[in-house]
This record gives C-alpha cells, sequence and structure tokens, in this order.
C-alpha cells in the first residue's frame, strides 16, 4: 500500500493475504485468483492496444504488495518491477516472483529516475491512499513513466453492491475510501495525466469465452465489480 501508515497493516497480512482477499469474496464462488488473472489480461491488452508488444515493455507495479498480480504478468512483460511501502510484502513478492525486481520503500517519491518505465500501473491501491495525497500519489506514478507512457488506476467499482459487500468483509480494507470512475478520472487529470481510456470490468463472476464478449460491449455500464482508467503523460 501506499501510505506508509498502512504498510504494518500489510505487513501483518503478508502470510495471510490470499487468505484474506479469499474470505472476503467466497460469496462469489470464485477463487481469487481468477479476479486477479483478469485485471492482469485487462493491464496487457491495455498496454497492447496502446503501446505495442508488452514483451517489448518496462512495467512498475506500485503498490505490489505480496505480488499476487504479478505472477500474471511475468514472461508477458519485458521488465516488471514492483514497489510498496510493506517490507514483509514486498519481501514474500520476491519468493514468489524471482523474475521481478522489487523494492521496499518509505512512501513519497519513488525509487526511480524520472521516464524509467513505459507504464506504471496501481491495482486497488489509490483507495487506500488519504485523500489529501492521492493527488502527489498520482503524479509520482506519472512522474516515472516516459512521454507518451501509460498510468493506470484499477479500483473498486462504489456503484457495485457486491463489491461493497466484499471491501466491508476484508479486514484490511477498514480504511478504504473508494473512488468512483470519474473521480478518479478527475485526479489523473489534475496531476498533467491525459486520460485515453476507462472501463468497468469484471462484471460477471466466472470466465468464458461469451462472457468476455458480453463484458466488452457493457464496459461503460457503471455496474461492473471493478473499473480501470488510463491516462497518457
Amino acid at each position: 500500500m501506499q501510505s506508509a501508515a498502512n504498510a504494518p497493516e500489510l505487513d501483518a497480512y503478508a502470510d495471510s493475504y490470499a487468505d484474506a482477499v479469499q474470505r472476503s469474496i467466497d460469496f462469489s464462488g470464485q477463487d481469487h485468483e481468477t479476479f486477479t488473472r483478469r485485471k492482469a489480461l485487462h493491464l496487457l491488452d491495455l498496454t497492447q492496444r496502446r503501446l505495442g508488444d508488452p514483451t517489448r515493455l518496462a512495467g512498475l507495479d506500485v503498490g505490489c504488495g505480496v505480488g499476487l498480480t504479478d505472477r500474471f504478468l511475468v514472461g508477458r512483460v519485458g521488465e516488471l518491477y514492483g514497489v510498496d511501502t510493506a517490507e514483509e510484502a514486498v519481501a514474500r513478492a520476491a519468493q514468489a516472483n524471482p523474475a521481478v525486481r522489487y523494492h521496499a520503500y518509505p512512501g513519497g517519491r519513488l525509487p526511480y529516475t524520472d521516464g524509467r518505465f513505459d507504464f506504471a500501473f496501481a491495482i486497488c491501491v489509490a483507495h487506500h491512499v488519504p485523500p489529501p495525497q492521492r493527488a502527489s500519489f498520482v503524479a509520482e506514478l506519472g512522474r516515472v513513466v516516459r512521454p507518451g507512457g501509460l498510468v493506470a488506476l484499477f479500483e473498486h467499482n462504489p456503484y457495485n453492491p457486491l463489491t461493497r459487500l466484499a471491501v466491508s468483509r476484508c479486514e484490511f480494507d477498514e480504511d478504504a475510501v473508494l473512488l468512483t470512475r470519474p473521480s478518479t478520472r478527475r485526479l489523473l487529470e489534475r496531476t498533467g495525466l491525459q486520460p485515453v481510456e476507462s472501463r468497468y470490468v469484471i462484471f460477471l463472476p466466472f470466465e468464458r469465452p461469451r462472457s468476455a464478449a458480453l463484458e466488452r460491449r457493457l464496459h461503460r455500464l457503471p455496474l461492473g465489480a471493478q473499473y480501470y482508467v488510463a491516462a497518457t503523460r
């Protein structure tokens, strides 16, 4: 997580993070990896369409936690880095994904040079960042992305009642202040980034070819469990 104040809390779940997430969504009848994989695939599709072959790109996972998303990106992205303020979580991520270069940091300025990456993303992180700090958090993602690169924020959709139920059941989401898709778009704009794409995703809990096609047609409806907003620098 990106707020240093949240780091001890996430570190306490370093060994049980996946189990805690699973308990919060057990009512869906699906494994948490199903939803994690689908978000990773949306990210890969986004980068492919906007930047080209992901295997030729360098990406940064900001707020990587224990690296659950990264396991679905390894081998599909040219270079992959991850960063988080929770040291124990980062250690677990490095054990799980040895091909990813992870760093723990105290929050604030990311430990990378300007324009280092082709894209940077944060998946379900911004709702843990205190609202007054969100602009600076997003500005840092923009700083480490090259001109023409992408910044992508994936967030819970507060309009979806099942999403709100899952958040209320999640032990480490007590501090969560959910963002609507329009507010996330405005946040990116305020930091000087140019939004180029936003979609609601994960309308159905299962993965089937016809379901994927249906979700692509429904992406404008505020009913998906989550959404993403992508912007260029």
